[in-house]
């Protein structure tokens, strides 16, 4: 019988848990939610929810010492995924707020320029233009598929190497997924993204323990 793959969910205080271990759950992990070093490191894969403001979250971050262990488990290779502010936080700096990000990535946090006829957030359904067709996090997925996202920030990372995917809001494209190594962070909500999620996250599943079996497309 094949091992279930165990996923740490990081519980430090501004994340949207109960829907991203339900759609961890649903694509077949085993899902434990922690802020203890010592159970993240032991996890297959760990992914970094989050929702609200930047400084917020840092300082939720620096309260449970968080910081310095998701450096060092970036710098071991283990896999990370970051969702919505899950993702800014992991970049150097944002427009939002004052205290500096974890830097884990290099690059800022931006909000959004106003322009006519523009909402602020953006709020809903959006496609996305891969600017890494082949990064495994898109196994499956079509190009120009449509994903769920609530933000007004964005990320802008110093290396576009690190991007692998865009949308456009309005006139201004901005990144909506990053890649580098065995990190992977995205600006939408895959647990609120129909099958779209629900693969992006089953793609996640594969990659901590590298079975590529796993990667069928998620039923609808």
């Amino acid at each position: 019988m094949a091992r279930i793959p165990s996923i740490a969910l990081v519980d430090y205080g501004v994340g949207n848990l109960h829907s991203a271990r339900k759609g961890l759950e649903a694509m077949g992990a085993r899902v434990v939610v922690s802020a203890h070093p010592e159970t993240l490191a032991a996890a297959d894969g760990v992914v970094l929810p989050g929702v609200g403001a930047f400084d917020a979250a840092i300082e939720k971050l620096a309260e449970r010492d968080l910081g310095p262990t998701l450096q060092r488990l970036v710098d071991q290779g283990q896999p990370l995924l970051g969702i919505c502010l899950g993702l800014q936080v992991l970049f150097e700096s944002s427009e939002e707020g004052r205290l500096p990000g974890l830097g884990i990535l290099p690059g800022r946090v931006r909000r959004f320029a106003s322009e006519p006829g523009l909402t602020i957030p953006h709020m809903g359904w959006n496609q996305l233009e891969f600017d890494q067709p082949d990064c495994p996090l898109w196994q499956g997925l079509a190009a120009g598929s449509w994903v769920y996202f609530v933000h007004s920030y964005y990320v802008e990372p110093a290396c576009s190497a690190d991007r692998a995917a865009t949308a456009v809001h309005g006139h201004q494209p901005f990144t909506a997924a990053i890649a580098r190594d065995r990190l992977w962070a995205v600006q939408f909500h895959p647990e609120k993204s129909a099958r779209t999620g629900l693969q992006i996250l089953k793609n996640f599943i594969a990659l901590t323990v590298g079975d590529r079996s796993l990667v069928a497309p998620a039923a609808n």
